[in-house]
C-alpha cells in the first residue's frame, strides 16, 4: 500500500528536518537537500520538502497502515507546532 499526502507549509524543510531528528534514535534515516527517508521495520516514510508544501508518502504492506498515517501527521503536527488538516490518497 502507498498513500500520500500533500501539506501546505512554507516551512516544508524545518519540519521535515526536525522529523528527522526526533526519529533518527529510533529508526534508519537519511535525507538528502529536499528529500528525507525514515525507515520503520515494516514502512518507509518519504518527505519531499518544496517551497510551498510538505509532501509525504507512506509505503507499507501493513494492513493498519490507517494507524501509521496518523502517527506520522501526529508527529508532524508536532515539530511543526501546528494542526494540519489532511486527505490520504491511496494506491495499490
Amino acid at each position: 500500500m502507498k498513500s500520500n499526502t500533500k501539506i501546505k507549509t512554507n516551512e516544508a524543510k524545518r519540519i521535515s528536518r526536525r522529523l528527522f531528528n526526533h526519529w533518527k534514535h529510533k529508526f534508519e534515516v537519511s535525507e538528502s537537500d529536499h528529500t528525507t527517508f525514515i525507515y520503520m521495520p515494516d514502512a518507509t516514510v518519504q518527505l519531499d520538502s518544496h517551497s510551498d508544501v510538505l509532501e509525504v508518502t507512506l509505503t507499507t504492506d501493513r494492513e493498519d497502515f490507517a494507524h501509521l498515517e496518523q502517527v506520522i501527521i501526529a508527529h508532524l503536527n508536532r515539530m511543526a507546532q501546528q494542526e494540519f488538516d489532511v486527505e490520504w490518497l491511496h494506491q495499490s
